[in-house]
């Protein structure tokens, strides 16, 4: 491993052409100087100087470490800047994950009021399934997660985490034009004992509330269709095949050839920004402020 302080001084020698102006930028002695230089060398186990006249140059071994060292030199710079400005500043990475009804429905308008306010955050976004990303945040792979929680399957969420509910909707049965209840203003689950279901697949939350809200009505769903996608799922039901259970903010864009129906007895879906308690940096305080700000202007009630 190179010791930093010898590639700053191989650094300034690339710099400055000679040890004797190197030394004296640096404010040590050229005798200085040439010791940190001839450790380099070591470390490096090649001849990083050479004699060119009365004094030394680098040669292709010492050119190609000295713009080494110039980058990293550089980048921890940068890092120590940003660390002592991290007490205030929003900057550095912010890695989402959410399901992605919320994802096209919450996220694009706070991603450009970020960017626009804060140009030093570089924000990735992935889409999931709460089963698969919840693990990810408390892992640390993840920053803040957008995740969905179902009035007849609440997600309980483990302790070392903080949420704030960012919509509350309801959930509609999707059926198509023209099927035998889309007359009625109300749907009871019960009454659908006989249907084919598209929904997400088995073990993620959508799945699973649905099994539950259904059972609760005493129908067991015959699930044909296992699709992550809720327009592919919408397809389907515009095709005819299959009736879904829909949340307000994925019924956006649908088909044509599909109405929703509200159920009877309701059932809903919250939507929450979450985050590690130990892990909320100013990126993740800017982006949660950014959401609920979000939230609060569209048409879906914040609770």
């Amino acid at each position: 491993m190179f010791n930093i302080e010898r590639l700053s001084a191989l650094a300034a020698v690339a710099e400055h052409g000679t040890i004797a102006e190197a030394a004296r930028a640096r404010h040590v002695t050229p005798s200085g100087l040439s010791q940190q230089l001839a450790k380099l060398e070591r470390e490096a186990g090649q001849s990083l100087l050479e004699p060119y006249g009365r004094t030394v140059r680098l040669t292709h071994a010492g050119r190609v470490l000295a713009e080494h060292a110039t980058r990293v030199l550089a980048q921890l710079a940068e890092a120590r800047g940003d660390l002592a400005e991290l007490g205030g500043q929003v900057l550095g990475p912010l890695r989402l994950g959410g399901v992605g009804s919320a994802i096209r429905a919450l996220l694009p308008g706070p991603l450009a009021a970020l960017a626009a306010a804060h140009p030093r955050l570089r924000i990735t976004v992935c889409d999931g399934e709460v089963v698969e990303l919840m693990p990810a945040l408390l892992n640390g792979d993840l920053d803040l997660l957008l995740a969905e929680s179902w009035s007849s399957r609440p997600v309980a969420f483990p302790s070392g985490v903080a949420t704030v509910p960012l919509v509350d909707e309801p959930v509609s049965v999707a059926l198509p034009v023209g099927h035998r209840l889309s007359g009625r203003t109300r749907v009871d689950p019960a009454d659908l004992a006989a249907e084919s279901w598209a929904s997400c697949p088995p073990g993620t939350e959508p799945h699973e509330a649905m099994l539950q809200a259904l059972r609760g009505r005493g129908v067991e769903p015959r699930v044909r269709y296992a699709l992550k996608e809720l327009p592919t799922q919408l397809a389907l039901v515009a095709a005819g095949v299959a009736v879904a259970l829909m949340p307000d903010l994925g019924r956006w864009p649908s088909p044509e050839g599909v109405v929703f129906r509200p159920l009877d007895p309701p059932v809903r879906r919250t939507i929450r920004a979450v985050w590690r308690t130990d892990a909320e940096t100013p990126a993740v305080r800017a982006c949660v402020d950014a959401l609920t700000a979000q939230a609060a202007e569209s048409d879906n009630p914040t609770l």
